[in-house]
């Protein structure tokens, strides 16, 4: 068995961590494929005991791969995206972040989780990726997103005018600072920061959900994910911010956008305990006692 590791980094802190998940993952008789650059940061610290080679992108990620672990927090899950393309290698995101509703596999889980992948008994969630078209190149070989795609003013510059339309009829004109159309898997997301709704990772919908809107009574919507969702961006400004997840584009009122479901999924692990209604409780809290302390 082949697993490939990535991760932006590590602290000082995590290299118990770290050793303690290379050693099970050594007794198990994994062969290891390391991110060049964090491979880099702990190689002359931890005597490895599997056999490893590195990798530096997606080129390098073959059929051979069976696994990716993913070391850090949702950020860094979320680069593991643009890694897989649509090579449908599963992902397995393992917590050093703060949230994790991605990366839910706590680091108390990790004899457990290695387990899971030497067995494969593990679930696997296949998610949603939203598509961005434009009549221009944007974002690469990578046009796609696993949480959101995002419209956004430019620093402090005026609010904008965004026309949207659902498979070329006139949805609404949102006057506001941005726009998020977010997959499910994004729900949980910044569409939720801008008081957009929770959705389930299988219902097969977006959500739209307005950037502090000019109009009170503009509300987030939730709309089916067969529709091809396009806009026409209105500003006094020359360009906009226009984003996939973390990575971003400025581009001009002239460029035509859409964005709809693309062809292929983001297969996603998760350990059998572990299902999207706990995860809501455990990361939102709900169901919890708060007490109020005045001052």
């Amino acid at each position: 068995m082949k697993i490939a590791i990535y991760s932006r980094g590590i602290e000082n802190n995590q290299h118990q961590d770290i050793v303690r998940l290379l050693d099970e993952l050594a007794l198990s008789g994994v062969e290891l494929v390391f991110y060049q650059d964090f491979f880099n940061q702990f190689y002359s610290a931890i005597d490895l005991k599997a056999k490893y080679s590195t990798f530096n992108s997606s080129k390098d990620l073959d059929q051979n791969i069976d696994f990716i672990i993913s070391l850090g927090g949702d950020g860094t899950l979320l680069d593991t995206v643009t890694l897989v393309k649509d090579s449908g290698i599963p992902v397995a995101g393992i917590n050093y972040g703060r949230l994790g509703f991605l990366a839910n596999i706590g680091k108390e889980d990790l004899v457990t989780a290695v387990e899971a992948l030497v067995n494969r008994t593990f679930v696997l969630d296949q998610r949603t990726l939203i598509h961005l078209d434009a009549n221009t190149s944007l974002f690469g070989d990578a046009p796609y997103a696993l949480n959101e795609f995002t419209l956004h003013k430019k620093d402090s510059s005026p609010m904008i005018k965004i026309h949207t339309y659902l498979n070329g009829e006139f949805l609404n004109t949102y006057w506001c600072d941005g726009l998020i159309v977010a997959t499910p898997t994004g729900s949980t997301g910044y569409s939720l920061s801008c008081q957009g709704p929770v959705v389930f990772p299988d219902s097969g919908s977006f959500v739209i959900t307005p950037v502090s809107p000019h109009n009170l009574n503009i509300r987030p919507i939730v709309v089916p994910d067969n529709n091809i969702i396009s806009f026409e961006v209105e500003g006094r400004t020359d360009g906009f911010l226009c984003t996939l997840d973390s990575r971003r584009e400025i581009v001009t009122k002239e460029v035509q956008l859409a964005v709809r479901k693309e062809t292929f999924s983001f297969n996603l692990i998760r350990l059998n305990e572990n299902n999207f209604l706990q995860t809501l409780r455990n990361k939102l809290s709900w169901g919890l006692e708060l007490h109020w302390v005045w001052m």
